[in-house]
């Protein structure tokens, strides 16, 4: 297990309010993952309209950016190997984020070029290297806040990051719509051209370096893993491990793959141009921040009361923002309005899952299904809304895959994160592989891949728990006898 140092005394060399303080550093980089993230759902339409793509080729984009993670965990785990230490242990969290921040910086910088020659491979090259530094980021970033506090807390506060991270990817498609098309008009999609992406791009790469510094100089607490790291794939014994690869593999698959093939449905099913998908776009990641904040609250600890309260009221605010957020650059929203009966189906299944990380996974996952089938097989904004609430039911199924997937793994706790941190590929295979059904069936019938995804997720539920209990850890149960956090 990741811990926090200690004296020789045996006790805690950081005090709890540095742990707080901790968080809240770390929640920063995390608003720019789903920055990028989201915005490449704008970078789709508008890269397969400029290079005549298929919507095949144009979730390359996708594939080059998640395929880094992949490509990133990998080369960590050689390197820990031949240095016959674990490199963030070596290095230390803090300078591992460092290191990611200057390498996705490096990414960004290609973007000028790229655009410039009207090369597509340079820009997948671009796409490539920021995801590469993300890899870096994540790996480092998730076993710290993990390490903050109690094990059975981790998702709860991995939440919060995942709060700021859906902020970001809130934001990202607006703003980055703004830049390249400079309105929603059908006219100014089609006067927007590929070196259009520059300046936005070059931004980016500013505020990645910007916030390097800004981590360097901040006093996080050193953590670090006080057993005897164990470098190589010992850890692929643990079957919760290997259960949380491929839960990673497909959650992220079918949240990007929502996401990312929303453009296209926009354009066929709704007959939008690439100016005007921005709202929608932003709706689905904004949904993520929806559910986020709310699986966040207990992090502030509340009473009972207003906890109760503010289950009803954070989930509205965030919308209010996401509302607020597209009135801005695209005006009126009032078609976005009735969006809120998913809010509330996402309240009322937060609710009755009481906070247990698998009853969370598992009541999220079957209505994410059953949303996902009714907007297969339904029509219009109750089609467009069924699909587009798969982010509210993803949401906060990372933290619980993450927590669940690293459980007990003590000394090998660092290694796990890598691997789980690998198998963030299914953001680029499982979108590629919805583009390659649509093109054949139709965009709205491949939607059916997400079906078959949250499926997948509900039995991992189902079998990770039973794996864990055997291991003597269940932490619905220590949730439950803790009244919740």
């Amino acid at each position: 297990m990741v811990n926090e140092p200690v004296a020789s005394s045996g006790q805690p060399l950081v005090k709890q309010s540095d742990n707080q303080s901790a968080l809240y550093t770390l929640m920063t980089v995390w608003f720019f993952w789903s920055f990028v993230a989201a915005s490449n759902g704008i970078l789709i339409p508008l890269f397969k309209d400029k290079f005549h793509l298929t919507q095949t080729q144009a979730q390359y984009i996708d594939f080059a950016f998640y395929a880094a993670y992949f490509v990133g965990s990998i080369l960590y785990l050689l390197v820990s190997a031949s240095m016959k230490t674990d490199v963030l242990n070596r290095i230390g969290y803090k300078n591992g984020i460092v290191y990611g921040l200057l390498i996705s910086a490096v990414g960004t910088l290609l973007f000028y070029p790229a655009a410039q020659t009207q090369s597509y491979a340079l820009l997948l090259s671009g796409l490539f290297i920021v995801g590469l530094g993300f890899s870096l980021q994540q790996t480092a970033t998730q076993p710290f806040m993990i390490a903050l506090g109690p094990p059975e807390t981790g998702a709860q506060r991995i939440n919060l990051g995942g709060a700021v991270n859906n902020l970001g990817g809130t934001i990202g498609p607006v703003l980055v719509s703004f830049a390249i098309f400079g309105s929603i008009s059908p006219e100014a999609a089609k006067a927007a051209t590929v070196e259009s992406v520059k300046v936005p791009y070059l931004i980016l790469g500013g505020l990645f370096l910007a916030l390097a510094a800004f981590f360097k100089l901040s006093k996080l607490p050193h953590i670090t893993n006080d057993e005897k790291v164990e470098v190589g794939t010992g850890v692929l014994k643990y079957p919760q491990l290997v259960l949380g690869m491929t839960a990673i593999f497909v959650y992220v698959g079918v949240e990007v793959t929502i996401g990312s093939n929303l453009g296209e449905y926009l354009k066929k099913v709704e007959h939008l141009e690439a100016s005007q998908v921005s709202k929608y776009v932003s709706l689905f990641w904004g949904s993520m921040m929806i559910g986020r904040w709310t699986a966040s609250i207990g992090n502030f600890n509340p009473s009972a009361a207003m906890k109760r309260v503010l289950v009803f009221v954070v989930p509205f605010v965030a919308f209010a923002i996401v509302l607020g957020v597209n009135a801005i650059y695209s005006g009126d929203v009032t078609d976005l309005l009735p969006y809120a009966i998913c809010v509330v189906v996402m309240i009322a299944t937060f609710l009755a899952a009481r906070e247990k990380p698998v009853t969370i996974l598992l009541y999220f996952t079957a209505v994410g299904a059953i949303l996902a089938l009714i907007g297969v097989f339904t029509t219009g904004k109750i089609a467009l809304f069924s699909l587009i609430s798969g982010g509210l039911f993803c949401s906060i199924l990372w933290p619980s895959i993450f927590s669940l997937g690293t459980a007990g793994l003590g000394k090998y706790t660092n290694q796990g994160a890598a691997f789980l941190i690998m198998m963030i590929l299914g953001g680029a295979i499982i979108p590629v592989v919805q583009g390659k059904f649509a093109d054949v069936v139709g965009i709205q019938q491949s939607y059916l891949v997400a079906v078959a995804c949250f499926a997948y997720l509900f039995f991992f539920g189902i079998r990770v728990q039973t794996v864990l209990r055997k291991q003597g850890i269940d932490f619905d149960q220590a949730v439950a006898s803790k009244g919740g956090h």
